[in-house]
């Protein structure tokens, strides 16, 4: 039985998100118990976009087992619009500047592509 692939998508992009989230609670853990400095933090939000993207792409790959590249790209690319979408919901509009989001949009496909080929 053929997998669809929007089934096959939202069910990596859940699981990656569930790992930013459990990710997210460690690093404030850290962030209170280490008294993190603002760079050390946007490294780790940078590390949990790389591991999440590359999980939702390497899931998306297996799930479907053709195209890996762009089931990579789609589900970076879904998990980045996904979060841009909530920031924009939450800030009332984009509280970051140009080179922060195609930073964040840079990590997320990349990490999606190697994830989604690898898998």
């Amino acid at each position: 039985m053929e997998t669809s692939a929007p089934r096959v998508l939202l069910r990596s992009l859940l699981l990656s998100y569930v790992l930013s989230g459990i990710l997210l609670i460690v690093t404030s853990f850290a962030l209170y118990k280490f008294r993190l400095k603002e760079a050390q933090v946007k490294m780790a939000v940078n590390a949990i976009y790389l591991l999440s993207c590359g999980l939702a792409g390497f899931l998306m790959g297996k799930g479907l087992k053709r195209q890996r590249f762009f089931c990579g790209l789609s589900a970076g690319l879904a998990y980045f619009l996904i979060l841009l979408a909530v920031s924009f919901v939450i800030n009332k509009g984009l509280a970051s500047d140009t080179a922060q989001l195609l930073t964040a949009l840079a990590l997320c496909t990349g990490s999606g592509i190697i994830g989604g080929v690898s898998s």
